[in-house]
């Protein structure tokens, strides 16, 4: 008997804060509950979409790079915070804690998951921010969705314009390169994400600074995710990307490192501040791929900067 009280207690204490729960976003945004939970949203085809929202203020939106989740933007979730913004950031379908999907993982998707996020959560004058694979997705979101609640866009180490190498993109990376992406995946992905995680944050560099904490953070962060979700994502570097960002019309940022051993700053960097109008290109020197962690100071700096401007 005792124990039956005390679950009824509880379950009647935790039904109106579960209600509760449903219909807050983030730092007391509320919202229908049928539209979504506290930290999460249904995409069109049913599929859960989780994302952080905190502060208050102008938002920015952020979309994490491959294999990661939305973690890896600790270091500038908490400065943006601190600094007066409505921070957003959602794990990718298939990646972090994200549903697991065994169809849509593909940019166009991606991008209308992102629209979803967008949309639930009213979001207006928004500057999204993408790195690496997040750049696809940001420039599709722009590409498919338009910019009519978007104030800004930032790309840093982006896989824009276009990563494959042609006779028309001399400088791009073979198709044997995305390939072995694939090979390695389908072999250990455990081993390959803990030796990817060396070159991604220019590790792998003579005299480099190796931080065991950030290889492992990499890890955890690659290995929460769905192998199937993060092998067909692959296909999605080999996009072609120059007509979204033909689409931009609102101010850009465009942060690169010249030692980007996986995303080239002549391939992506250099080439998307040709073609975006009201481009602004900063080039990182020695920055690696991962340096929104490596170089989490001088990132937040810029992107404060941009923010502000």
């Amino acid at each position: 008997m005792l124990t039956a009280g005390a679950g009824a207690a509880v379950a009647a204490i935790a039904a109106p804060a579960v209600a509760m729960a449903e219909a807050t976003v983030g730092n007391g945004h509320m919202h229908t509950a049928s539209r979504h939970a506290a930290d999460s949203v249904l995409a069109k085809d049913g599929t859960r979409i989780f994302f952080k929202d905190w502060g208050s203020g102008k938002p920015v939106v952020l979309s994490h790079g491959w294999p990661l989740d939305a973690d890896a933007w600790d270091a500038q979730m908490l400065f943006l915070v601190q600094n007066g913004y409505r921070v957003v950031a959602h794990d990718r379908r298939g990646h972090g804690r994200s549903g697991q999907s065994a169809s849509g993982n593909d940019v166009d998707t991606y991008a209308d998951d992102l629209a979803t996020v967008i949309n639930a959560l009213d979001l207006k004058g928004a500057t999204l921010v993408g790195h690496s694979m997040g750049g696809g997705e940001v420039a599709r979101y722009i590409g498919r969705h338009g910019s009519s609640r978007v104030a800004k866009a930032v790309l840093i180490s982006a896989v824009v314009p276009y990563m494959v190498k042609t006779d028309s993109n001399p400088d791009g990376l073979p198709e044997s390169a995305f390939d072995g992406i694939r090979k390695n995946l389908t072999g250990n992905r455990s081993v390959f994400y803990k030796n990817l995680a060396l070159p991604f944050y220019g590790f792998n560099r003579p005299n480099a600074k190796v931080e065991q904490g950030t290889i492992d953070e990499f890890w955890r962060e690659a290995m929460g995710g769905s192998i199937l979700a993060q092998y067909q994502c692959v296909k999605q570097f080999e996009v072609d990307y120059t007509g979204d960002l033909k689409k931009f019309d609102v101010p850009t940022l465009v942060l690169h490192g010249d030692d980007d051993q996986l995303v080239p700053v002549d391939v992506a960097g250099r080439m998307t501040a040709k073609i975006v109008k009201n481009a602004t290109l900063k080039i990182y020197p020695g920055g690696p791929h991962g340096m929104c962690t490596t170089d989490a100071d001088k990132v937040n700096a810029d992107l404060l900067a941009f923010l502000q401007g």
